[in-house]
């Protein structure tokens, strides 16, 4: 039996905006449930592809079939809406069926939007859901989702997942969010250097089968500069013999230069790297029994924790929890209402916010990174020209002039780094890093962060990217309480799991001061105990001798026949582990508060 014919089909689609073509034969075939991710450098035409098939943009060449009665929704990157009509005005424009506008109703219900409320002073988040229940409340065939993710706070995102699982609409997904594409797409196809490739594999085998592709698109040009070099040869050496075979192989050489002159390389890579200012002392922020509240809503009641030097700690929570009120008075830009808030000695703060702040409105990229001053960047005491640096960051040098307002979300999310990190910092603050970054860029982003020798604090709903860079999570768990977890996101899931919500919130302050490296010690003495210098010298060599034996434990488990030769040794062993891990926490926790309790009395 053949296959259904597709629900859409674009077909050899080129298009150019007078230079080199953004999509150069690209295709793209949506058929019904379908779950499709659409993978690409910033730049590669990824939402110009989804604006092609949802009929916004005419392609230069190229077939757009969409099936007759087939309702297509397209979700922009950054939507925009007419200021002059309510939320509800918005969603319900299209929608005359009494069922489907109660659907809608409800759908706005879900997303926390009124519908009476003005589209006027919307954050970014608000302006994200309002699109999303404009994009789906009609019920459509296909939906088109540009970033779908972008400034929605974990439980919207978790909301999302489960709602498109249930919806009955083919899908097509542009997102950054790694966790998100694991969980939604079965399919991906890759944009790159205007052509489309199905890999025919879900996303998480994506970057092995792209890796696999670099490396035979390498071999194959390889194989072509051999041919050439060969070619050229004979044309200087050999000519002889019957003057058409010549002239063919003359005029085949030709056309082999032709193929190599033409050939676009990979997408070159960022060079990401941070300007490190000196050590900081050992304790960087410790909050005493913290309290914050705006008239009557309570974000933070009695917090109590400790940042050491070295450490990585996410923050996450709804939108609303309070993340941004805790990173401004870990910075000393806002007094508590209640509770000691101590900052560390020689914190060299760089903050690198969502909001694009420090970039003027009518700069260049060449004003951005230099101030509006001449053409050179400074970076730490160095100083390199502009277009060098730019190249850095993946800017050509005909962009130095580009007005910073018509950038690309993922181009400005790049020259928002670039301005950051040519200032030398002991303490990173990093206010939603991943909006509009491709893949490829957050994983420099995530190897610089990996490198960094200072302290990072990282506000995030990108599951992914919070399980790849940070050690902590303090998690808000409302009515201004709030938890700290051991390892990433998924770690925090699982802990959760473990320990019931209500039981975390009974014991959040306990544990604020007592379970966790990060959190304030008790009362402290005016020196060290003897005792206490004891365990401060031996502590270290502990530490190392349980490393060396969770490294031979994970070794032993790594083998994957393990567990069918002794299932019963090999659940024992890693149950060892896991105790072995815990007893690890412990010894760290003990060694800094140790630690930090010694620089305090030195003080």
């Amino acid at each position: 039996m053949s296959a259904p014919p597709p629900l859409l089909y674009l077909s050899d689609i080129s298009l150019s905006f007078g230079g080199d073509p953004l999509l150069n034969g690209a295709q793209l075939s949506v058929s019904r449930n379908a779950r499709l991710c659409l993978i690409g450098r910033n730049g590669s035409g990824k939402s110009t592809l989804l604006k092609v098939a949802a009929g916004l943009m005419e392609p230069d060449s190229g077939e757009v079939f969409v099936q007759p009665g087939i309702v297509v929704r397209y979700l922009a990157q950054s939507p925009v809406f007419p200021e002059t009509k309510t939320i509800g005005d918005i969603v319900l424009a299209d929608i005359f069926d009494n069922d489907d506008r109660q659907k809608a109703h409800q759908l706005m219900a879900d997303l926390h939007i009124d519908p009476e409320g003005s589209i006027r002073n919307l954050s970014g988040g608000e302006l994200r859901r309002v699109a999303l229940a404009q994009a789906m409340a009609c019920q459509p065939d296909i939906l088109l989702l540009d970033e779908p993710t972008n400034h929605l706070d974990l439980p919207a995102i978790e909301w999302l997942e489960n709602v498109l699982r249930a919806h009955s609409a083919a899908l097509v997904l542009v997102s950054h969010d790694r966790r998100f594409l694991q969980n939604m797409a079965q399919e991906t196809v890759w944009l790159d250097r205007g052509k489309t490739h199905n890999t025919g594999e879900s996303f998480a085998k994506f970057e092995d089968w792209r890796d696999r592709f670099f490396e035979q698109e390498s071999v194959t040009q390889d194989k072509l500069d051999r041919k050439i070099a060969r070619e050229e040869d004979w044309l200087r050496h050999g000519v002889s013999g019957r003057r058409r075979r010549n002239v063919r192989r003359v005029k085949e050489l030709l056309d082999l230069r032709n193929t190599r002159d033409t050939y676009l390389g990979p997408t070159g890579v960022v060079e990401m790297k941070s300007q490190e200012g000196e050590n900081s002392g050992k304790l960087v922020v410790k909050f005493d029994r913290v309290s914050k509240s705006f008239g009557p809503q309570t974000l933070i009641k009695e917090l109590s924790f400790i940042i050491a030097r070295g450490n990585r700690v996410g923050l996450v929570g709804p939108n609303g929890a309070g993340k941004t009120t805790l990173l401004n008075m870990m910075l000393g830009a806002l007094e508590p209402d209640s509770g000691i808030i101590r900052l560390g000695k020689k914190l060299e703060p760089l903050v690198l916010d969502q909001t694009r702040s420090g970039i003027k409105s009518d700069w260049t990229i060449k004003d951005a990174l230099t101030d509006g001053a001449g053409d050179l960047v400074s970076i730490g005491e160095e100083t390199v020209h502009v277009i060098g640096y730019m190249r850095t960051f993946l800017f050509h040098a005909s962009q130095m002039r580009t007005p910073a307002n018509i950038l690309s979300g993922g181009e400005l999310a790049r020259l928002l780094l670039a301005r950051g990190l040519r200032q030398a910092s002991n303490f990173l603050v990093m206010d939603e890093p991943t909006n509009d970054l491709d893949l490829e860029t957050l994983d420099l982003l995530q190897e610089m962060l990996a490198s960094y020798a200072g302290t990072i604090v990282i506000v995030s709903h990108d599951r992914d990217f919070l399980d790849r860079t940070v050690s902590h999570i303090i998690a808000a768990e409302g009515d201004g309480k709030w938890t700290l977890y051991s390892g990433g996101y998924s770690d925090m899931i699982s802990q959760r799991k473990q320990t019931s919500l209500t039981e975390d919130r009974k014991q959040s302050s306990v544990n604020a001061s007592k379970n966790s490296s990060l959190r304030a010690g008790a009362e402290r003495k005016a020196r060290l105990s003897y005792k206490q210098n004891f365990r401060l010298e031996k502590l270290p060599g502990e530490i190392a001798s349980v490393v060396a034996e969770i490294d031979a434990l994970e070794l032993l488990l790594a083998d994957t026949e393990f567990f069918n030769r002794d299932p019963e040794t090999f659940g024992a062993k890693a149950g060892e582990l896991e105790t072995m891990r815990s007893n690890l926490i412990k010894l760290e926790e003990e060694w800094l508060e140790l630690e930090v309790l010694r620089e305090e009395l030195q003080d």
